[in-house]
């Protein structure tokens, strides 16, 4: 495949997966700038389409399960809400009586643990997929530039 495939090509494909890295200095930029380099030239080339296509639909999935794993914790914190804003439970009302502060944790009376836990399960999968992003995306790019199609793992076909 890469004897069929011209230089200019291979380089276009595996810059528009590169591009989805501009999402770090440009919001939204993982979409647009894939986006305008897709468009503008897909219709000149089979493989720059095809590839296009992959970096767009890995970004949107990628949405969509962040925006999954923000929604299922919801519920946790809106549970613990009033206890959240009830202050008396962090020491706050004793903060008067300088000598009986004194800050130590015991886990009897921890109230937090009902809520840091689905917020620390949210945030490693929000982790986990952030390395997913960034490992696949360099896959992605130096397949690309050998000339070999590269197909994204976890991806919903949003763009056919």
């Amino acid at each position: 495949m890469t004897n069929t495939l011209s230089k200019h090509e291979r380089n276009l494909s595996a810059l528009i997966h590169a591009s989805t890295f501009s999402k770090f200095f440009i919001p939204f930029g993982n979409f647009i700038i894939p986006l305008v380099l897709w468009t503008a030239n897909k219709k000149e080339y089979e493989f720059v389409d095809y590839n296009g296509k992959q970096a767009l639909n890995f970004q949107l999935s990628l949405l969509l399960y962040s925006i999954i794993i923000s929604l299922a914790s919801i519920p946790f914190f809106i549970g613990v809400l009033p206890d959240l804003f009830d202050f008396g439970h962090l020491g706050f009302d004793r903060l008067q009586n300088f000598n009986s502060f004194n800050i130590r944790f015991d886990s009897d009376d921890f109230r937090f643990g009902r809520w840091w836990l689905p917020f620390g399960i949210s945030g490693l999968l929000q982790a986990a997929l952030m390395i997913v992003n960034i490992v696949y995306t360099i896959l992605a790019v130096i397949r690309t530039n050998e000339g070999q199609a590269f197909a994204y793992p976890i991806t919903v076909k949003f763009i056919k």
